[in-house]
């Protein structure tokens, strides 16, 4: 009878042990499957959650669905791995899928499949109804689509095409205003009272004092000296004649004024001015102080032998000229 129930003892501890060892083998890989919530409305969202426990070392492979898990459900995002050491050498993984749909039926979702090396499981099956809103009929009155209304005019909504337009032609005529007196000469301030010009030979007669008192040549700067005595007198040639003479040369200067009579006397000073300029700045010629003081003189001469004066008239020229007319 010992003997008997020996056996039987170890009989039940060998299958107990055969029972549980086939039990661990065959969990070296699970997959179990969840849903958040298994009514929705059309539109609304829910979780799918995957959970897999496996031996760390065993390669697992979860095909993923990418864009709708059945013709019905869409996958709106899929979540990161979220892995968490159970003990025992064992790993626990977690998914999350979120889903939506936006036609209502009862959906029947297949088992998701775990292939771990050579052995596949599979989860359990979800099922997800999507419901539409109820809708009373029979005390909610329908219209039809309205047409698209016109929206009210509203002048900042189109400012912006048409003030900067305004802005960029008023910058443009600025710019064309500013250039335009700067050309000319004339002050940027379009109303104010420009000064009287002062008469061609006063000016000049100014520059060569400001030349003559600033002693270039003696400074040894004779290539300036002869330069500013010659651009002065061009200056004044071109506005008491009304000759180009900035534009130029000694030669046609000269030839065009020999023909005007007020010139016939002082023609040898300004050549001797205008010839002893062009040895200085093209050949580099050394002048002499008596040749520097000559062409200062000689401008002189020049501009007083050619200037036009205007005759003030006073309360005795006035007297005087009536006593003419009288006698």
């Amino acid at each position: 009878m010992k003997m008997n129930r020996r056996i039987k003892i170890l009989f039940f501890a060998l299958a107990l042990f055969s029972v549980n060892g086939t039990g661990v083998f065959a969990q070296k890989a699970v997959i179990k499957a969840s849903i958040d919530s298994t009514q929705i409305l059309i539109g609304e969202q829910t979780n799918i959650r995957l959970e897999i426990a496996a031996d760390r070392n065993l390669h697992l492979q979860l095909p993923m669905p990418v864009d709708s898990i059945v013709n019905g459900i869409e996958v709106l995002n899929i979540s990161g791995i979220d892995t968490t050491d159970i003990g025992n050498n064992r790993i626990q993984l977690k998914y999350d899928f979120l889903v939506t749909s936006f036609d209502s039926a009862l959906y029947l979702m297949p088992p998701f499949m775990l292939i771990a090396e050579t052995d596949t499981v599979y989860s359990e099956e979800l099922a997800l109804k999507v419901s539409t809103l109820p809708v009373d009929t029979e005390s909610q009155k329908f219209y039809d689509i309205k047409d698209i209304a016109q929206p009210e005019f509203v002048f900042w909504d189109y400012a912006g095409y048409i003030i900067y337009p305004i802005i960029a032609l008023l910058v443009i005529a600025v710019a064309v205003f500013i250039i335009y007196r700067l050309r000319t000469k004339k002050s940027l301030i379009p109303f104010k009272k420009e000064e009287p010009l002062l008469p061609p030979h006063i000016i000049a007669i100014k520059e060569l004092d400001d030349i003559k008192l600033r002693k270039l040549w003696q400074q040894g700067r004779g290539k300036e000296y002869h330069s500013e005595i010659t651009d002065t007198l061009r200056r004044y040639i071109e506005k008491r004649f009304l000759v180009p003479a900035m534009e130029s040369t000694s030669g046609e200067i000269l030839d065009k004024l020999k023909g005007i009579s007020d010139t016939d006397f002082v023609c040898d000073k300004l050549k001797q001015i205008l010839i002893l300029s062009d040895f200085v700045k093209f050949a580099k010629y050394q002048p002499a102080p008596e040749e520097n003081e000559l062409s200062m003189m000689n401008a002189y001469l020049f501009v007083n032998g050619t200037k036009i004066e205007e005759i003030p008239i006073t309360e005795n020229t006035d007297i005087k000229d009536k006593k003419a007319s009288d006698n």
